[in-house]
């Protein structure tokens, strides 16, 4: 297979279908945020990562169904945080 056949096997796509909000910024402006992304044409799923200030390059990030974070929520109230 060609490189250019390989490179356009690996292009990913994605529409930004709701933005939920910030979680944090980095120092040089990338905020990880909470979205519902669609990838590559699939269902919409909740997404946090971190995107550049225009949403044109994200960096590695991690995909959840409905239940995920509705499992990962269910925890999240139960945390006890430890006070520095």
């Amino acid at each position: 297979m060609a490189t250019a056949d390989r490179e356009k096997e690996r292009e990913v796509t994605w529409e930004l279908s709701e933005h939920i909000g910030v979680i944090g910024k980095d120092p040089k402006g990338w905020t990880r945020e909470l979205n519902r992304v669609a990838w590559n044409g699939g269902p919409v799923k909740y997404d946090i990562r971190s995107w550049d200030e225009a949403h044109e390059k994200m960096s590695k990030g991690i995909t959840l169904t409905k239940e995920e974070i509705t499992a990962m929520r269910d925890m999240l109230s139960g945390l006890v945080f430890e006070q520095n």
